[in-house]
C-alpha cells in the first residue's frame, strides 16, 4: 500500500514566520494596552521539546531525525496541534506555528491551547515502514508530552490519518490503556470524525459568505480565485461554488488554470483524483501563481504556502475580499498595503479554524464515546465559525483596525483573562 500525503513545501527563503506572527502580536497588545506581565507570559511558549530520533532504515543503516514539539499555551485547556513532516521543519517555523494555534483556538472559543510539532524529514523519499518507525520513535520520545488531557496532535503538511493511526496506537500501548483521544484526524474506524475531511474548507466558505453579507457582495455576482488545489483549496472552491459564486482560476505545483467564464470544480477534483495533480487540466488558460494573485476578482482565497502576499505584490492584488485558508499566506508587511486599499482581509486564524473545531468535535466525541452524525457535525461547526466572524468584525468596528488585529485582540485579550482568573503567573 502506498500512502498519500499532503505536498510537502519546498524550502524557500521567506520571512520569519514567527516575526510575522509577533508583529502582529504587538499590535493587538499595545490596542488592548496588555501590561508588561501579562505580555511577557504570553509571547513566549511555555514549553519548546527537542529530541533525536534515530530509525533503522530499509537498508539497514541507522539515520537520526531531529524532532520538535512547542506547547505555546495550555491557558485555556488542553494544547493542540498538527505534526509536519516536512525538511523546511525548524524551531522558529514550529513556535510561531504553536503560537498561531493558541490565537486560533482562543478566537473561535474552543477550550483548547495551542501547540505544534514537526520532524525534519522529506516522507515523499520514505517507505511506509520507515515512517511508522519514525513516527512510533518521536510518539515515545514525547510519551510525557502528549495526552488526551495534556497534548493533542492532529495531521499537518507531509502526515495524515494513518501517521495518527500509528501515534494513537503507540502512545496506548506505552500508556497500557486504549487512548484514542490523544490524537484528531484518526481513520474513521480508529474513532474519528464525520466531516473532518471538509472541515477547514467549509470554515473558509462559511467566513467568506459571512464578509460578503458585510460587503453587500452578491454570490450570484462574485468571482473568486483560489490559489492551492489541495484538501483545504479544493474543498473551499467546491463550497464557495456552491454559495453562488463563479470560481475562476484553480492551482497548484503544476501552475494555476484561469477561465474568465467560470471552471467547473467538481472535473477539477476528479482530473486531481485520477492523475494526483492539475498538470494537463483543460479546464482554462495555463498562468503562473503569481497571475492568479493579482486577477481581477472579488474574492482570494490564498490556501497554499506562506508569504505569498507581500509587500512586493500587495499593491497589485485586485480582490475586495481575501479569505487565508492557508497558515500566514500575507506577509506581516502586507498588511497595511492590503488595508489602505480598502481589502476585507479574513485572516488564517479566523478563516481556517474550522479544522481545529472539527478535530474538538473529534475528541468530544472520543471522550463520550459517542459518535454523531456528519450533518450535526456540520451544523456545529458552521455556528462556531459565524459565531467567530461575528466577534471578530465587532471588536474590528470597536477599535477601529482590520479584521486581522481585531482577531488577535479577541484571542489575546481571552487567553490574558483567563491567565489573570487563574493566576498562573
Amino acid at each position: 500500500m502506498t500512502l498519500k500525503f499532503k505536498e510537502p513545501a519546498p524550502i524557500v527563503d521567506h520571512l520569519n514566520p514567527l516575526e510575522s506572527m509577533m508583529q502582529r502580536f504587538d499590535e493587538a497588545a499595545t490596542i488592548l494596552g496588555l501590561d508588561e506581565s501579562t505580555y511577557n507570559a504570553l509571547k513566549s511558549p511555555e514549553k519548546a521539546v527537542i529530541v533525536s530520533l534515530p530509525v533503522t532504515m530499509d537498508d539497514g543503516k541507522v539515520q537520526v531525525f531531529q524532532g520538535y514539539r512547542v506547547v505555546h499555551s495550555s491557558k485555556l485547556g488542553p494544547s493542540k496541534g498538527g505534526i509536519r513532516y516536512s525538511m523546511g521543519v525548524n524551531l522558529d517555523e514550529v513556535k510561531a506555528l504553536a503560537a498561531w494555534m493558541t490565537w486560533k483556538c482562543a478566537v473561535v472559543g474552543i477550550p483548547y491551547g495551542g501547540a505544534k510539532g514537526g520532524v525534519q524529514c522529506d516522507p515523499r523519499t520514505m517507505s511506509d515502514g520507515e515512517l511508522e518507525r519514525l513516527t512510533r520513535s518521536f510518539t515515545g520520545a514525547m510519551r510525557d508530552v502528549f495526552g488526551p488531557e495534556k497534548d493533542i496532535p492532529a495531521p499537518d503538511m507531509g502526515t495524515n490519518p494513518q501517521t495518527m493511526a500509528w501515534i494513537m496506537d503507540e502512545y496506548s500501548k506505552l500508556k497500557g490503556e486504549a487512548s484514542p483521544a490523544v490524537v484528531t484526524g484518526k481513520p474513521l474506524v480508529l474513532g474519528g470524525s464525520l466531516g473532518r475531511m471538509e472541515a477547514t474548507g467549509r470554515g473558509v466558505m462559511v467566513s467568506a459568505r459571512s464578509a460578503m453579507a458585510k460587503l453587500k457582495m452578491k454570490p450570484s455576482e462574485a468571482t473568486c480565485a483560489v490559489q492551492g488545489f489541495g484538501n483545504v483549496g479544493s474543498i473551499s472552491a467546491k463550497l464557495i461554488e456552491q454559495q453562488g459564486v463563479t470560481i475562476v482560476a484553480i492551482s497548484d505545483i503544476s501552475g494555476a488554470y484561469y477561465n474568465p467564464d467560470g471552471l467547473d470544480i467538481e472535473e477539477a477534483i476528479e482530473y486531481v483524483v485520477n492523475h494526483k495533480s492539475l498538470d494537463g487540466f483543460k479546464g482554462g488558460k495555463i498562468i503562473t501563481n503569481e497571475e492568479l494573485l493579482e486577477l481581477d476578482v472579488d474574492i482570494l482565497v490564498p490556501a497554499a504556502l506562506e508569504d505569498q502576499i507581500t509587500e512586493e505584490n500587495a499593491a497589485r492584488i485586485r480582490a475586495k475580499l481575501i479569505v487565508e485558508g492557508a497558515n500566514g499566506p500575507t506577509a506581516s508587511n502586507a498588511d497595511a498595503i492590503l488595508e489602505a486599499n480598502g481589502v476585507m482581509v479574513v485572516p488564517d486564524i479566523l478563516a481556517n479554524a474550522g479544522g481545529v473545531s472539527v478535530s474538538y468535535f473529534e475528541w468530544v466525541q472520543n471522550r463520550l464515546g459517542y459518535f454523531w452524525t456528519e450533518e450535526r457535525v456540520n451544523r456545529r461547526a458552521d455556528r462556531i465559525m459565524k459565531q467567530a466572524f461575528d466577534a471578530v468584525y465587532k471588536a474590528a468596528r470597536k477599535h477601529n483596525c482590520s479584521l486581522r488585529t481585531a482577531a488577535y485582540i479577541v484571542a489575546i485579550e481571552k487567553v490574558a483573562n483567563t491567565s489573570k482568573l487563574r493566576g498562573i503567573f
